[in-house]
């Protein structure tokens, strides 16, 4: 055998048992660090557990707190949704019946209204209708005189001497006596006025407006201030406020000409304020007739009290007269009284014996 040979098997032997040992060694060590590996990871996983469960206790108990935190403001949460729905439930009722107030308020409002409405085409109609329109002003006119003066100091359509017969007549005490109020309404006139568009139909509204008050006005002191028979002006009564005002604002020279001819224009205010004034002016003149009774009554009064006076006198002279015989006779029963209490002594001294005897003897 070839002693290189022997020696490369033997050195292939050693080398596989060095390789053989260190591979044991190698195992053995690796099976070492295994085992320690394995406890540490034991004690890891060990560590690892009881932190687990002592982070699950915790989180079971902050959860436990949580919940009880999410209950207690879930109760608190319901209470004031409670609370809020109770106070907007009563709320809302109250809106409600509000509303329900307020919705049967416009309801009548506006039957009101639809009601206004209807009367306000009635009245468009009646004052469309001229003769219509002369009722609607004599009505009114009758209503405000009602309302402030007594029955006696007037009269509706009052026949006046000349055979006119006027809408109304206040009999006043002289001057300025009797005053006749006549109603009249020139509306159309005034609708052309106040519908004008331009110049032109304007200008034509405006003749037309101060040809009917002065047309009225005319009429009226013709037929209405007769000498005699009533006072020296009369009275035209306009039953709208507005006409009134159109005319007293932009037409001054037709109501200076009124004046002039002794018409005096009033609407429904100033009618107002002129019948309280008759109103006082009335009163003052039965104040003044009054007084003149009263002076004929105080008159009569002295007379009775002259009369009385004479009778007094009459009655302190028979008075006088009966002192007198008063005393005369208390002057008698003086005298009776006296000669009475003599006779009783007289009568005293008889029922005494011896006196008697010895007056006898």
């Amino acid at each position: 055998m070839d002693p290189m040979f022997l020696s490369a098997v033997i050195l292939a032997i050693i080398v596989g048992v060095i390789i053989t040992y260190a591979m044991d060694h190698h195992r053995q060590k690796k099976s070492d660090k295994s085992s320690e590996l394995a406890g540490r990871i034991i004690q890891i996983a060990e560590s690892q557990a009881m932190a687990q469960a002592q982070l699950n206790e915790r989180l079971q108990a902050q959860e436990r707190a949580l919940t009880k935190v999410v209950e207690e403001r879930l109760s608190d949460l319901a209470k004031r949704v409670g609370d809020n729905l109770i106070q907007n439930t009563t709320q809302t009722n109250e809106t409600m019946t509000k509303l329900q107030e307020r919705l049967a308020v416009i309801d009548a409002a506006q039957k009101n209204i639809t009601e206004l409405s209807s009367q306000v085409v009635g009245l468009q109609d009646i004052l469309s209708n001229k003769q219509a329109r002369g009722t609607f002003g004599e009505v009114q006119l009758q209503d405000l005189v009602k309302n402030v003066l007594p029955p006696s100091s007037y009269k509706f359509q009052h026949t006046l001497s000349n055979g006119r017969r006027a809408d109304c007549i206040v009999h006043l005490p002289n001057p300025p006596g009797s005053i006749v109020i006549d109603a009249k309404f020139p509306l159309e006139g005034y609708r052309a006025l106040t519908n004008a568009v331009d110049d032109t139909s304007r200008k034509a509204a405006v003749r037309k407006f101060t040809a009917d008050i002065a047309t009225h006005v005319a009429h009226i002191a013709e037929r209405y201030i007769l000498p005699g028979d009533t006072a020296e002006s009369a009275l035209m009564f306009l039953p709208s406020e507005a006409v009134y005002a159109e005319l007293h604002s932009n037409f001054g020279s037709t109501v200076e000409a009124a004046w002039k001819k002794r018409v005096w224009i009033v609407s429904p205010t100033t009618l107002m304020a002129t019948l309280n004034t008759v109103r006082a002016v009335l009163r003052d003149a039965q104040m003044r007739e009054q007084a003149g009774l009263l002076q004929q009554e105080v008159g009569k009064l002295l007379l009775d009290v002259g009369r009385l006076e004479a009778r007094a006198d009459n009655l302190q002279k028979h008075l006088q007269l009966s002192e007198s015989d008063v005393r005369q006779i208390l002057i008698s029963t003086g005298k009776l009284t006296n000669r009475g209490q003599r006779i009783q002594e007289l009568e005293l001294e008889d029922s005494d014996p011896d006196p008697v005897i010895t007056s006898q003897g």
